[in-house]
């Protein structure tokens, strides 16, 4: 018990770093959370329109994920179970932020790749084959991280599934906003670049 709440915190204290606020202010770009949708995640830095920067920031958040699953993982399964956890709601409700995060995709990504590497590779197949066909990138990452839960489980990984069933509600509820808009069809489109809401 005492190395699974140790975990959590650790897990969580990484999961919470804030990465595209961080690479964005490091570079002089604006303050990610006044432009776009505020998010501080990868696709809110991609509608700056550097690219670069994105895929920085999605990599960085990814690796957290993934970093606390390894490093955990050397005290047992619970442990990492724990820190993933710890992990996902760190960068959903980061201290440093106020508790306004980010909404879970890469680093859901970066705990699939520290878990069960066939699994992410299952989850990015399907959010590559909607993101072409819709354009919609919050719409690819809904229906990537439904199917997740059923795939692992289907693959024998059946305590990580339960785990991932719980991300991929938080996940969902975290896009709440993007359902409704893709519901509405103001949802914006992978590419656009966006305007300051201030």
């Amino acid at each position: 018990m005492t190395a699974a709440l140790l975990a959590f915190a650790f897990g969580y204290l990484l999961g919470s770093i804030p990465f595209g606020v961080l690479l964005t202010r490091a570079t002089g770009g604006p303050d990610l959370r006044t432009i776009g949708s505020g998010n501080i995640g990868a696709t809110n830095v991609l509608r700056t329109g550097r690219k670069g920067l994105a895929a920085a920031t999605l990599l960085c958040d990814m690796l957290k994920g993934t970093v606390a699953v390894l490093a955990a993982m050397h005290y047992g399964p619970d442990a990492a179970l724990a820190a993933g956890l710890g992990a996902f709601l760190g960068h959903l409700f980061p201290v440093w932020l106020k508790f306004k995060g980010g909404k879970g995709v890469a680093t859901y990504i970066g705990l699939l790749l520290g878990f069960h590497w066939p699994g992410a590779l299952i989850f990015c197949a399907i959010w590559l084959a909607v993101a072409a066909a819709s354009r919609y990138s919050s719409l690819a990452a809904l229906i990537a991280s439904a199917l997740t839960p059923f795939g692992l489980w289907l693959l024998g990984q059946h305590d990580i599934a339960a785990l991932f069933l719980l991300l991929t509600i938080l996940l969902w509820v975290m896009h709440r906003t993007n359902i409704a808009r893709l519901l509405n069809g103001s949802e914006g489109k992978i590419g656009a670049k966006a305007a300051n809401t201030n």
